[in-house]
């Protein structure tokens, strides 16, 4: 049988993880709709390939915007098999520096921009009755880092919702992955990162050990975006796709290493935790 050509809807995919992606999935044969904020970034990616390539300008926070991709990339392509939610920003500053209207952006962007534009394609995929949803994460989502608490904030609940999407949309046939990197040679640690508003004295110690591995690191990390698109693509390809991906041996490395401390942190409360009930009250286990 000959390949029958995937559409994908690319969200951030100017730089960093969304571009290695939309190279990939173009050099692969699919058909493409990348967006990003700024269009100019995009036309390189398509250039060539504009039978199947459709870039698209958008700032996935504005939610006619989205709605409008979605409309676009159905007209065009007549479905939508992949969703891949890629846009995102970093942070590097203490948790009290931020201001209200940052941890907001930060929320609006990590969080809810990822959550409404899965919202927006899954009534497509319903009726399909076949899709992937690919929301790139972080190895932060699973792990709180210093230096880094509104990021982590937005990536731990992207991860939560994501995860219950993915018990909830399986039966329907639409597999739902939270892709998780380590340290991969983007833009993420430059100056792309959002700086606190105000510097607290107390708290310089502690980020500028971050401020500094930002600086120290960039362009000399270990994980190469390509790789990590074509770990993507094999997601997709896949009969059993997994809820996670995580990349990069940092990544497990780190995730080993909390696994263990969370475990011996809890375990030592366990007992004085575990004996809360009403005396003589049955134990009840919470059905998943």
């Amino acid at each position: 049988m000959s390949y029958q050509p995937k559409t994908w809807l690319i969200t951030g995919a100017s730089s960093g993880f969304g571009k290695a992606l939309a190279e990939a999935v173009v050099a692969h044969g699919d058909n493409a709709v990348i967006t990003a904020r700024r269009l100019d970034r995009l036309q390189g990616i398509a250039r060539g390939h504009e039978d199947r390539v459709l870039p698209l300008a958008l700032d996935v926070t504005d939610a006619a915007a989205r709605d409008r991709a979605v409309a676009k990339t159905l007209a065009r392509f007549g479905r939508i098999d992949v969703l891949a939610n890629v846009a995102g920003r970093g942070v590097a500053g203490a948790c009290e520096e931020f201001s209200l209207a940052q941890l907001r952006e930060q929320m609006e962007l990590n969080f809810f921009a990822a959550a409404e534009m899965t919202r927006a394609v899954l009534p497509q995929m319903r009726a399909q009755g076949a899709g992937n949803i690919l929301t790139v994460s972080s190895i932060a989502g699973l792990v709180a880092m210093n230096a880094a608490g509104p990021y982590c904030a937005a990536k731990f609940a992207i991860e939560g919702w994501t995860e219950s999407l993915a018990i909830e949309a399986k039966p329907l046939g639409i597999h739902v992955t939270l892709v998780e990197p380590g340290a991969f040679r983007t833009e993420f640690a430059a100056d792309a990162n959002m700086r606190p508003e105000i510097r607290i004295d107390a708290w310089r110690p502690m980020v500028e050990t971050f401020e500094g591995y930002l600086e120290s690191s960039a362009g000399k990390q270990m994980g190469d975006p390509a790789k990590a698109a074509q770990r993507m693509l094999e997601v997709v390809a896949s009969d059993a796709p997994p809820t996670r991906l995580m990349l990069g041996r940092d990544a497990w490395s780190i995730w080993d290493a909390t696994i263990a401390g969370r475990l011996e942190d809890m375990n030592a409360w366990r007992v004085r935790g575990e004996d809360t009930a009403f005396d003589g009250a049955d134990v009840v286990e919470i059905a998943l």
